[in-house]
């Protein structure tokens, strides 16, 4: 089994560098994929309660048969449920749709800046750390203005800032404001979109030379820059190469050659954060 490094984050609690994500995995099929991610050594598993699969997850747990304190279970509060009483009660509703006393990591999943309800979830987050229901609390898609107002407001950063990250949006900036509050870097969909990053001269080119596929290349390019991802696959050949990433490097002109590849407008479907909405 692939043994996969961790990361610290600022409140002191580890996570995998890389971990399972498992958006529009539903239902048995579903269940049946992140049980078979979970037996190719994922331990940290990445669901919200907009993803309608917290059931999935528990389900895939219970299968799974790996003690509960070896595994990281992460959720996210939807926009719909902002205001603090609404935030409380769908933290609690999450742990009981996955069949769990905890949730390691909970996220509120976008800032929804115009409803400009952020400062009351994240009280609840803080408060449900304080209750035992969640280890870590962190934040999804938030810019460095809404984190800045998270920290005069409540005096606690998010442990993690999960952000669309990907060799086509590498969000250099944004990730430089992460370093510099001492929040961790995490990347969903990691790999852009497959079939537009594989067919991708530049990556292929890279993947050749150290022999290993496109999605390979880019886990290690994530994992160089500090960054965690949560790539998701249902097949079992693909999860478990999707974690064998540890045993080379990119060098310096590839990690130069990736970065290269971002562009302004290189978000999957152009949610800007500063705008869009989530409920």
């Amino acid at each position: 089994m692939v043994k996969i490094p961790t990361v610290t984050l600022n409140d002191g609690m580890e996570i995998p560098a890389v971990g399972f994500g498992t958006a529009n995995i539903k239902g048995n099929q579903g269940a049946a994929a992140i049980t078979s991610a979970i037996t190719n050594g994922y331990r940290l598993i990445d669901t919200a309660y907009n993803y309608e699969n917290e059931g999935a997850v528990g389900e895939a747990i219970q299968r799974a048969k790996i003690p509960r304190e070896k595994l990281q279970v992460a959720s996210k509060l939807p926009g719909r449920y902002h205001q603090y009483d609404e935030a409380v009660k769908a933290i609690q509703e999450s742990l009981f749709r996955a069949n769990l006393d905890y949730f390691d990591l909970y996220l509120i999943h976008w800032p929804n800046p115009k409803q400009c309800h952020y400062i009351e979830a994240w009280q609840a987050l803080i408060d449900a750390q304080k209750w035992g229901l969640v280890r870590s609390i962190g934040v999804s898609n938030f810019l460095p203005e809404h984190l800045e107002r998270l920290e005069k407001e409540t005096g606690i950063l998010p442990s993690i800032n999960q952000i669309e990250l990907h060799p086509f949006f590498n969000q250099e900036k944004q990730r430089k404001s992460h370093e510099d509050y001492g929040i961790i870097t995490e990347s969903w969909s990691p790999l852009y979109r497959a079939k537009e990053t594989m067919e991708n001269d530049t990556l292929q080119q890279i993947a050749k030379k150290y022999n290993k596929s496109v999605a390979q290349v880019i886990l290690r390019w994530h994992y160089q820059l500090g960054a965690v991802t949560i790539p998701k696959s249902t097949s079992p050949k693909r999860q478990l190469e999707n974690i064998t990433i540890f045993d080379f490097a990119l060098n310096y002109e590839d990690m130069e050659m990736i970065e290269k590849l971002t562009k302004p407008d290189g978000r999957i479907n152009d949610q800007n954060p500063a705008e869009y909405e989530e409920f």
